[in-house]
């Protein structure tokens, strides 16, 4: 399957979540979806990301937008770090990289010489109907969320 791209409805797909959770793309229309992909738990950059969106939830919630974070992580790993950091939306683990590949955020990564693949940190916006209307892609963690904030307030 191609990677989504921009103005194109988005796939449904499913994914074992925190909270003894499933959640279903297509149970979710009517509200606009962040989804954001991420390396890995318990990392600095990744910790930093999800408080970003877990501080602004009252201005995703005010704008009808619920938010999922997204890793190869377990959900046991995901429940800890979810737990730890108190983030009050879900974390969805994609072992088998489906949705990762789904939105082509799997690419080749270089770290202190070796080469392995791995999660480009990534950002969606699917709108309440299911279309893919806004992407973040090779984000940087510190101005990001004021980039997600300003694009939820103009829908």
């Amino acid at each position: 399957m191609s990677p989504v791209t921009l103005q194109q409805t988005v796939p449904d797909f499913e994914l074992p979540a925190t909270g003894d959770k499933t959640i279903r793309l297509s149970e979710l229309r009517g509200k606009n979806v962040i989804i954001y992909f991420y390396p890995k738990d318990n990392t600095p950059g990744c910790t930093l990301e999800g408080q970003n969106f877990r501080d602004h939830i009252e201005t995703f919630n005010a704008h009808n937008t619920l938010i999922f974070g997204i890793s190869r992580d377990s959900v046991r790993v995901h429940e800890n770090f979810k737990e730890k950091q108190q983030f009050p939306f879900d974390l969805l683990s994609d072992a088998d990289e489906t949705v990762c590949n789904l939105f082509g955020v799997m690419q080749l990564k270089k770290n202190y010489g070796r080469e392995y693949m791995g999660i480009v940190r990534s950002t969606f916006l699917i709108d309440a109907e299911g279309k893919l209307i806004h992407e973040w892609r090779n984000v940087k963690v510190k101005q990001h969320i004021d980039e997600v904030l300003e694009v939820v307030k103009s829908l």
